[in-house]
């Protein structure tokens, strides 16, 4: 049993980081683990039988692996694919029977007919009585914007979490009845604060305090790592091709400097100077332009207190610290990394003037090539006509 209950793990960790959609922020891996976690605690208390304590641990880490097939029914499609993969492991039907059972159990409205019912139903909503579940319910109030299922505000997010509580929730076991009620029951009364409060200095001091510890950013960390990771691809992008065009106009202006530019001072080849002033003066203005898409702007790199204090620095761009005592860098970093807002402010900072640079660079970069493409073409037809009409019958030939 020991093993199918390790497969089992394996099976939903596979599913829920391989095939899981990313707009699931909440009903995700994270989720799940914590119901597993929350379902141990539950099974420690009480003394079941061997089997039912491995269906329940089944079912908790497989009750909602059906959100890869489909948000909606998603219980229905869940008890399938536990089915498929319990039968693939030759599972004992009655097995089986009650895994699938369980994960129905989880669909909200249900009564649960017996304790193992009851503990499932309870540790899909352990969250409720945890100290992060403001985030967490922001997380699957994000999940349902993405998902197009439903777009709340706030304040309604905050009224129906309220209702829930209130009305449509309650826990089943005497356990949770005891250890978690009251820390769910400290939440309502969080919620029902904040609805009275209006002051967002008030509502970031209290965000601040529900983001300690036992936050869920995965989601949050994600969205910032890989935006940025494809803001400075982009920029490599941007300066590899100005480098590839720099270096391209350097070695046309060194052969013609070397080959060309030394005939023109006889007087046969006088119908040679205006191409290749031409070509010289565009194969300048390309390399200007390209070391101009490419040239850094470094700003005074220094901040005061006051800046720190009132959140307008951005500490994590080094040019706004590259002056600055590493005393005064250490002190400001440290009160950066106490405020998760202002940590998150100062990311969205970083990423927001990242773009610009890169929308800066980008266009710089376009009226490059278009340049360096109208001053090929233009040489190109001015040595054409030079050669045909007012040249000698014959191509001179570069030295090799």
């Amino acid at each position: 049993m020991n093993d199918i209950l390790s497969k089992t793990e394996e099976h939903a960790t596979e599913l829920l980081t391989k095939k899981l959609d990313s707009s699931y922020l909440y009903h995700n891996l994270r989720h799940t683990q914590r119901v597993v976690k929350s379902t141990k605690e539950l099974l420690n208390f009480y003394s079941l039988k061997e089997e039912e304590n491995n269906a329940i641990t089944i079912a908790a880490w497989l009750h909602d692996i059906g959100y890869t097939v489909s948000a909606t029914d998603h219980e229905e499609h869940g008890a399938k694919l536990a089915k498929a993969f319990l039968e693939n492991l030759n599972c004992e039907q009655g097995l089986i029977t009650t895994v699938c059972r369980l994960i129905l159990a989880t669909k909200m409205g249900h009564d649960p007919k017996d304790i193992c019912e009851e503990i499932i139903k309870d540790a899909d909503c352990s969250h409720f009585a945890q100290s992060s579940y403001v985030e967490t319910s922001e997380l699957l109030r994000d999940e349902l914007a993405q998902l197009n299922i439903a777009t709340l505000t706030r304040k309604e997010w905050r009224n129906k979490n309220i209702e829930l509580f209130r009305t449509q929730h309650h826990y089943y076991t005497e356990y949770a009845k005891e250890n978690w009620q009251p820390k769910k029951d400290e939440n309502l009364e969080d919620l029902l604060k904040k609805k009275k409060k209006n002051s967002k200095l008030v509502k970031k001091e209290e965000l601040k305090v529900s983001l300690k510890n036992k936050s869920p950013e995965r989601g949050i960390q994600t969205m910032f790592r890989v935006t940025m990771r494809n803001h400075l691809k982009l920029s490599d992008i941007a300066d590899t091709k100005a480098n590839i065009l720099l270096s391209v106009n350097a070695i046309i202006i060194s052969l013609i400097l070397a080959n060309l530019i030394p005939k023109l001072d006889n007087p046969t080849n006088d119908y040679l100077v205006i191409p290749a002033a031409i070509f010289v003066i565009f194969s300048v203005a390309s390399m200007i332009m390209s070391v101009l898409a490419t040239r850094p702007n470094v700003t005074s790199g220094e901040f005061t207190k006051e800046d720190v204090e009132n959140k307008k620095v951005n500490l994590l761009f080094f040019g706004n610290f590259h002056k600055m005592k590493l005393e005064e860098y250490e002190w400001a970093i440290q009160e950066l990394i106490k405020d998760q807002v202002y940590v998150y402010s100062s990311l969205t900072k970083d990423l927001y003037f990242l773009g610009l640079v890169l929308d800066k660079k980008y266009k710089l970069l376009r009226w490059t090539y278009t340049i360096f493409m109208i001053g090929m073409v233009l040489s190109v037809i001015a040595f054409f006509v030079a050669l045909k009409f007012y040249g000698p019958e014959r191509i001179i030939e570069l030295p090799t």
